[in-house]
């Protein structure tokens, strides 16, 4: 995984470097250019990961290339996160005091917290569609994708001083969850004259079908062997970084 997120990393800095010196007629004609963007989003929960967290976040960051015919085609990634886990005392019972505490290694409670972690990768196509715009490169965004979805309990211990959730030990817990998915986005996407001042905002839905990954999971002492579904629905915005350059002559060539 961490390769794979240094790979999109280092494709956004070739594309970078590759096209940022094109010149264009944003306000009159339909251009190609790739794009570089970051991205939030705040995503209800739906299915089978809703009996599991609560509402979650994304931040992210994509590449990708919009055609003169107005198509899109990209690569997203997308950092999961999200602090409500409904189940976490229930999956590490075995490890708690009567009280709900966790002894640390010198004999005293351990500081803790439980928190969602994931990540969601899409390949991506789309199309602009050039209404309620100020030129024929803005519009309304339609993204279709298909991708992969991971989502695991991390349980934080401050300053690392559980021996039960160290290591492997931990890894027993966190009910890692991974499996192929697809994404839709419908919003508004503006690209105009500067490079700072572009965005996009709109609705995002995803779905994926996930199974636990690990061998045992300890509370059950069994593998977890089910078939999950798992719905995620909110809004994302973005930052979009066009890699065009304004012509210094005043006014706009192809």
């Amino acid at each position: 995984m961490r390769k794979l997120i240094r790979s999109i990393i280092f494709s956004a800095f070739l594309f970078t470097v590759m096209f940022s010196y094109s010149q264009v007629n944003v306000r009159d004609s339909v251009i190609y250019t790739p794009l570089v963007y970051a991205t939030y989003g705040f995503h209800g929960l739906g299915g089978d990961i809703a009996e599991m967290y609560g509402p979650s976040s994304t931040i992210g960051a994509g590449i990708g290339y919009k055609t003169r015919s107005n198509f899109y085609f990209g690569l997203e990634y997308n950092y999961l996160f999200g602090g409500k886990v409904k189940n976490g005392n229930e999956i590490i019972a075995g490890i708690l005091t009567h009280d709900g505490q966790i002894i640390g290694q010198g004999g005293e409670y351990a500081i803790f917290q439980y928190m969602q972690r994931g990540h969601m990768i899409w390949g991506q196509v789309g199309k602009v569609i050039p209404v309620f715009s100020p030129n024929p490169n803005s519009g309304i965004l339609i993204k279709l994708g298909v991708g992969y979805v991971q989502h695991r309990m991390d349980v934080s211990v401050q300053e690392n001083t559980a021996l039960q959730l160290k290591g492997d030990y931990k890894l027993g817990y966190d009910r890692l969850t991974s499996g192929m998915g697809l994404n839709q986005f419908i919003g508004y996407i503006f690209l105009g004259d500067s490079r700072m001042w572009n965005f996009y905002a709109g609705f995002d839905f995803s779905q994926a079908w996930t199974k636990n990954q690990r061998d045992m999971n300890f509370d059950t002492r069994e593998k977890d062997d089910t078939q999950h579904f798992d719905l995620f629905y909110g809004f994302k915005i973005g930052w979009v970084i066009p890699l065009y350059r304004r012509a210094h002559s005043g006014y706009y060539i192809n």
